[in-house]
């Protein structure tokens, strides 16, 4: 029974399709900035392909196809972050994965899905900063070219990693129009395979192992704490959380200058902004149309915190659990710490706490030029 799950049941997303009626009771969460919404204790859902893009048999499949290739990450803990939260908090560190982020084990997953004809050609994708460098250290390691479309505003730190990886860089104008009309024009010269950096099944399945790991790791936590911004890690970590454990919580951490998440779960659709503002690079996409249904059922809440208690989270990881994180990476601290989660009834359960420090590469040249002077 661990492909199925409980979940919750939006009043503009109602759905009995494949769904098995078995009684159930409803418990109404207060205190939500959301429209109110049941719990439905006993209706269950298959979690499958004719649903979402990835399920959890598609996330251990992926799982097994990069075992031998990515980190098993390590789960950090720390007393005096505990006592500063009131919580237990147990910290999954993608910062110490491969290529420094998360994005790694979707890009290496969508990458030794490639059969041998499609690989010769080589991938292509856009992004501005660690999608780029996953995508071209998987290649490098199956010996293919990627050919990687990054604005000209991105961070110098993940344009030297993609280097460094042998990713073959094609420069865009920022808006993501300019990134996507340029990359169409890579995949017409070279018949490459288009690797969305988050809005595709195998990339969400491969960001689902995280889930696998972090539930084998610390088995006794209640909640996930995921940060959002296309929805790839959290569609995979929540698809295999729930799937795994229905009764855990899966929470989204977003920037208040880029809440296109938190306002699309209000609206019941999609919603993008005309700009985003955040010091979180990472964290400025918009949902997809596979990422949008799973975000829409199955995440239970969006935390929003602005980059002033980003930056405070960041000093807090530098300072105490001695891991040098980027501000989106951060952002799950700045959730837990934040005034709106503390005094949210809703989450006053939320007692031992899974956290996911999505990545560490921060450009430091600001930091270096400071000792320097």
């Amino acid at each position: 029974m661990d492909n199925k799950l409980a979940f919750w049941l939006y009043p503009f997303s109602i759905s009995f399709t494949r769904a098995k009626h078995i009684g159930f009771v409803q418990s109404t969460v207060e205190g939500s900035k959301y429209p109110p919404q049941s719990y439905i204790l006993g209706l269950k859902m298959e979690v499958n392909k004719e649903k979402y893009a990835a399920d959890l048999s598609s996330i251990k499949e992926a799982h097994a196809r990069i075992s031998s290739f990515i980190h098993k990450t390590p789960v950090m803990t720390s007393e005096s972050l505990d006592a500063i939260s009131g919580r237990r908090l147990f910290f999954k560190c993608e910062c110490f994965q491969k290529g420094g982020a998360f994005k790694f084990r979707g890009a290496c997953n969508a990458i030794f899905s490639l059969d041998d004809q499609q690989a010769a050609k080589g991938v292509v994708t856009h992004s501005s900063g660690n999608h780029a460098a996953a995508l071209a250290l998987a290649a490098k390691l199956r010996g293919i070219t990627a050919y990687v479309v990054i604005p000209k505003n991105a961070p110098q730190c993940k344009v030297q990693n993609v280097l460094r990886y042998g990713g073959q860089i094609v420069w865009s104008e920022a808006p993501v129009q300019s990134r996507e009309e340029i990359a169409t024009k890579v995949l017409q010269e070279t018949g490459a395979a288009f690797i969305h950096p988050y809005d595709d099944g195998r990339i969400i399945s491969g960001q689902g192992t995280v889930s696998l790991e972090l539930l084998e790791q610390a088995p006794q936590i209640d909640t996930i704490i995921v940060p959002i911004s296309g929805g790839g890690l959290m569609s995979g970590v929540a698809l295999a959380a729930k799937s795994i454990n229905p009764a855990i919580r899966i929470l989204a951490a977003e920037p208040k200058g880029a809440n296109d998440a938190a306002q699309s779960k209000a609206a019941g659709r999609i919603v993008t902004l005309p700009e985003t503002n955040t010091v979180a690079d990472g964290l400025r996409a918009f949902l997809g149309e596979l990422t949008w249904p799973v975000v829409r059922d199955l995440v239970d809440d969006i935390i929003i915190v602005d980059d002033t208690e980003i930056i405070d989270a960041m000093r807090l990881c530098y300072e105490i659990l001695k891991v040098a994180v980027e501000p989106s990476g951060a952002i799950g601290l700045a959730a837990v710490l934040s005034d709106s989660f503390r005094s949210n009834p809703a989450w006053k359960d939320c007692n031992r706490i899974g956290i996911i420090l999505s990545g560490g590469n921060l450009d430091l040249e600001v930091l270096w030029d400071s000792f320097r002077k």
